[in-house]
């Protein structure tokens, strides 16, 4: 049996001048119940708040709210309710709909009305990983052909995903997939499996791509469009993975000596790939995680939160840690490669997360589609903090 330490003092206002303290408790293993902390802070200690377009965040915001208000009153928002109940989120949804979004001084507004910010820390530190994604675009067909040989699968029917959160709390926000062998349930096959074609003759090709490389980070990604030989262009959305963990090709490629640790990027990847063909299969099938597919009918890549997410707006985070739907101030710079790093600052939404998003304070956010968006997601490892905002509300009522 799993000893469990009551955890956490969360500040929360009723009113955006009275403020009353309650006691928010969720129930983590001892030893990060030592180490995750979020402590109350102000909007004046929030560098560049005053200067952020709130308005583009409250546009991502209400997309969240479109789910949160289907919830039942009493369903927990985050790990241990560490973002009370879906109740304590209904008047701050109903509010956000009042509000003019093009106006970013009154939707600054609306969230320091509605929401207390928090500084995560994790042992001590306030600072963590941030790393970005994109929408890519591949080279498809509909049909296989001397030119396009690597097929993008669709979900098998027999893959079961299992969220253990279900079934014990220390779980929250850890899945587990495989499939069913009797009544137990098995390991999946692994990426080598499936690319030595154990999946084959199901039905499953979705479209081939021309390229297994640009396939595999369409993989890490979790979505992206297809361009076809036609002109048309299909969007696949994440439908899946088969259960085996995430391993970082780009740490591989560092510990054998193959990269330098400060080089390592996407693009820094691929070129390392494509100038060693013949190492391509070995050194992809090292990350035996594999992604499943679907096609896309919406407007945009959809979240884990079942959302359209926002380029700049939208971020994966750790769901072990973090609530989706919640508010994240982040305070963070950009990689560029003439004149240093450059500050950014902004107000995000928690819409999504990933294999590879791993700690309390881990950050992965949505660049969109094209060029500028592969460059930036493709080398951003920066450094950076942020600050949980929680609604102003009591927990347990609404």
């Amino acid at each position: 049996m799993h000893k469990w330490q009551i955890f956490g003092t969360v500040v929360l206002g009723v009113a955006v001048m009275s403020v009353s303290i309650y006691t928010a408790i969720w129930l983590i293993p001892r030893q990060e119940a030592k180490l995750f902390q979020i402590v109350p802070t102000e909007y004046e200690l929030l560098d560049g708040w005053y200067a952020d377009q709130q308005g583009y965040a409250l546009s991502a915001f209400r997309r969240s709210c479109s789910v949160m208000s289907r919830y039942p009153d009493m369903k927990p928002i985050g790990p241990g309710a560490i973002g009370g109940y879906a109740s304590n989120w209904i008047a701050p949804c109903v509010a956000s709909k009042t509000v003019d979004e093009k106006d970013h001084d009154v939707s600054r507004n609306f969230f320091q009305k509605w929401f207390q910010p928090y500084l995560v820390t994790y042992a001590g530190q306030e600072e963590g990983l941030f790393t970005g994604y994109y929408e890519p675009t591949l080279a498809g067909s509909l049909s296989p052909d001397s030119r396009f040989k690597t097929p993008i699968l669709a979900r098998p029917k027999d893959l079961i995903t299992v969220a253990l959160g279900n079934f014990r709390k220390k779980w929250y926000g850890e899945r587990i997939s495989g499939k069913l062998r009797g009544t137990r349930l098995e390991p999946f096959p692994s990426r080598e499996d499936i690319e030595s074609g154990l999946l084959r003759n199901q039905g499953l090709e979705l479209v081939w791509a021309d390229d297994p490389i640009d396939a595999f980070f369409l993989h890490i990604q979790g979505s992206g469009r297809i361009s076809l030989p036609d002109g048309r262009v299909l969007r696949l959305g994440y439908d899946g993975q088969n259960g085996h963990p995430y391993t970082s090709i780009g740490r591989e490629l560092i510990r054998e000596g193959a990269l330098k640790p400060e080089a390592v990027s996407m693009q820094s990847i691929k070129g390392w790939l494509r100038a060693h063909p013949n190492r391509v299969q070995e050194v992809l099938q090292r990350n035996a995680s594999f992604v499943f597919f679907h096609i896309n009918n919406s407007e945009g890549p959809v979240g884990a939160q079942n959302v359209v997410l926002m380029p700049e707006r939208s971020m994966a985070v750790d769901l072990r840690f973090l609530p989706l739907g919640a508010p994240i101030w982040v305070e963070t710079t950009l990689p560029t490669t003439n004149r240093g790093d450059d500050i950014w600052h902004r107000l995000m939404i928690a819409q999504d997360t990933g294999g590879a998003i791993r700690g309390a304070i881990r950050g992965d956010i949505f660049w969109g589609a094209g060029k500028n968006a592969e460059e930036v997601a493709g080398r951003m490892k920066q450094q950076g903090r942020f600050y949980l905002l929680l609604p102003r509300v009591r927990f347990g009522h609404s």
